[in-house]
């Protein structure tokens, strides 16, 4: 009798450390024993393959942001990027991608307006929106404000807004993602994301529910991921990837670097997009924003040699939106 209950307890105590194992820690086993392919295989990439999407967030956030933004695609060290179409130095942003519509540059989609002070407000007119601004006109700060008061309507109409104005200027947006993770705070909005998303054929970081491990994470995340946001997600027409995350922050750039390498080891087999916030150190970017500082190490870090060298090392795979569409077609 001692020596059933010895195992019955063994046995719960093995199943709640598997279920506490975070995506990383358990994605080397999980690999290993699932039938599915990833979404980089299913795209063509070799079996059991590592691929990233490096991706640049925040462009046409400030001048700032765009001189890194360049910098990276003048050198071919980065070849994606997304732009805030609402923000002051959009334009600028948007005109020189619709000169080079070679290169891999979507929208940013964009329905807070985080800073202290250097903020926007809406692409579509105010009387349209009304739930998406605050007393001051300026978007919400924080994403459980605009869920709080935005409609999934209004949401719609500055989506819409903002892909229209890119279109506007010349702009062929070739992929679109959510600032601060907006459109994924509530299933109405991915509904709404993902339904623009296949109008306009304009691919979004849509992240493949189907793995229990990966809704696990992004649960644990903060996202309300129920059964309707998975049940949308596998509806959805259009590439996925199967993962999703960012570059770790550090106290220096040594320590951004060496986390950064800890998350790419750990990273399971398949597509992975990774984002970052690239920025030209200025005394301006400094009263932005106080992550200023870890802003401008990320605009090192694709042109360091030291990260190319462990790249080629890890034998890591790179893609873009305009690669995954062909691939996909």
């Amino acid at each position: 009798m001692n020596h059933k209950i010895n195992l019955q307890s063994l046995f719960r105590i093995l199943l709640l450390s598997f279920l506490s194992f975070s995506l990383f820690s358990c994605s080397s086993s999980s690999e290993s024993q699932k039938t599915s392919k990833t979404w980089a295989e299913k795209l063509g990439f070799p079996d059991g393959s590592k691929v990233l999407l490096l991706h640049i967030d925040d462009a046409g956030m400030c001048d700032e942001a765009n001189m890194a933004s360049k910098n990276y695609f003048d050198n071919y060290e980065i070849q994606s990027a997304a732009i805030m179409v609402p923000c002051p130095a959009a334009g600028m942003a948007m005109r020189w991608a619709a000169q080079n519509p070679q290169v891999d540059v979507g929208l940013h989609l964009t329905l807070t307006s985080e800073w202290k002070t250097y903020r926007w407000g809406t692409v579509a007119s105010a009387k349209d929106v009304p739930g998406l601004l605050d007393p001051d006109k300026k978007m919400w700060r924080s994403v459980k404000e605009v869920v709080m008061h935005a409609t999934p309507e209004e949401v719609e109409k500055e989506v819409r807004a903002q892909i229209e104005k890119a279109k506007s200027v010349g702009m062929k947006p070739s992929h679109m993602d959510t600032h601060m993770g907006t459109l994924y705070g509530s299933p109405e909005f991915v509904k709404v994301f993902l339904k623009l998303a296949e109008e306009y054929n304009i691919p979004a970081n849509a992240i493949d529910l189907s793995n229990p491990v990966v809704v696990e994470h992004f649960k644990k995340s903060g996202y309300p991921i129920t059964d309707e946001v998975i049940e949308a997600m596998d509806n959805y027409s259009l590439p996925k990837l199967d993962f999703f995350t960012s570059v770790p922050k550090g106290k220096t750039y040594e320590e951004v670097r060496t986390n950064f390498f800890e998350l790419v080891k750990k990273l399971p087999n398949g597509l992975t997009e990774i984002i970052f916030h690239p920025a030209v150190e200025t005394a301006n970017l400094k009263t932005i924003t106080n992550s200023w500082e870890q802003r401008v190490w990320e605009a090192e870090l694709f042109s360091d040699p030291v990260v190319k060298k462990f790249f080629k090392d890890e034998k890591i795979l790179f893609t873009d939106y305009k690669d995954i569409m062909k691939r996909f077609i």
